[in-house]
C-alpha cells in the first residue's frame, strides 16, 4: 500500500504522514529532506551550491534511510535547500529514488508537494492535508516559542503565505491537490482529531 500525502508548508503534513506509518507499520519519508540532505552534503564538502553536476552527484549517493531531520532541519539548510531544488538533473534524482523508496515490497507512506500528482500518481490513498494560512502560521509560532526560541507571528504568517504563493506558482510540479486527492483541512481539527479522520479514509480506500 502506497500513501500518498501532499499539502503546504506547516499544515502537519510530516507529523499525520509519521502517525500513519507507526499506525499502519509502513516505512516512512519526508521528501522535503531529501533535498535538504543534498543541500547539507554540499555545506558540509565545502561545495558551491550552484554545481549541478556536484548537486546531482550527492542526490544520486544518498541513503533515504538515514535522513537526520534534527540536522537537516535546520533554517541555514532550507535555505540551501531551495537554491539546489530548482536544478531539474537533481530533481530527477530524487525523483527516482523517491518512486524506489514508495515501490519497496509492503509499500511505504510519502509526503511532500507533488507525491499524489508526480511522485506516486499512482498511490492506493493520497491525502492533501490542508490548513488557514493564519492556522500554519499560528502552530508554527508556537513550535518556535515552546522551544524557548523568539517568534514574531506576523512574519512568520507573511512567511508562510509568499512559501504558499511560491510553491502553487512553480514551473515544475506546483503545490495542487491530485485529482483524486482526499482534502483534509485541519484548520479546527488538533493532531488527534486530524490523524482519526486520516485513518478512516485509508482504512475506508482499502475496503473498496
Amino acid at each position: 500500500m502506497i500513501i500518498a500525502i501532499d499539502g503546504p508548508a506547516a499544515s502537519g503534513k510530516g507529523t499525520m504522514a509519521r502517525r500513519l506509518a507507526e499506525h499502519f507499520k509502513l516505512p516512512h519519508l519526508d521528501t522535503g529532506l531529501t533535498f535538504r540532505a543534498v543541500a547539507h552534503a554540499l555545506v558540509v564538502a565545502g561545495k558551491p551550491l550552484d554545481d549541478e553536476d556536484v548537486a546531482e552527484a550527492a542526490a544520486r549517493g544518498l541513503d533515504l534511510g538515514a535522513l537526520d531531520r534534527s540536522v537537516l532541519s535546520a533554517h541555514a539548510i532550507g535555505e540551501a535547500a531551495s537554491k539546489v531544488a530548482v536544478m531539474p538533473r537533481v530533481r530527477q534524482a530524487l525523483l527516482e529514488a523517491q518512486r524506489g523508496f514508495a515501490n519497496r515490497p509492503g509499500g511505504a507512506i510519502l509526503d511532500g508537494r507533488d507525491i499524489g500528482t508526480v511522485v506516486c500518481p499512482d498511490a492506493d490513498v493520497k491525502l492533501f492535508v490542508t490548513a488557514s494560512a493564519e492556522e500554519r502560521a499560528q502552530r508554527r509560532t508556537d513550535e518556535i516559542l515552546a522551544k524557548g526560541e523568539q517568534a514574531d507571528y506576523a512574519q512568520i504568517l507573511a512567511d508562510v503565505k509568499k512559501r504558499d504563493e511560491r510553491d502553487q506558482n512553480r514551473a515544475v510540479a506546483p503545490l495542487v491537490p491530485a485529482a483524486d486527492a482526499h482534502l483534509l483541512d485541519t484548520t479546527k481539527l488538533d493532531i488527534e482529531g486530524a490523524f482519526q479522520q486520516a485513518v478512516r479514509i485509508v482504512e475506508e480506500s482499502q475496503e473498496k
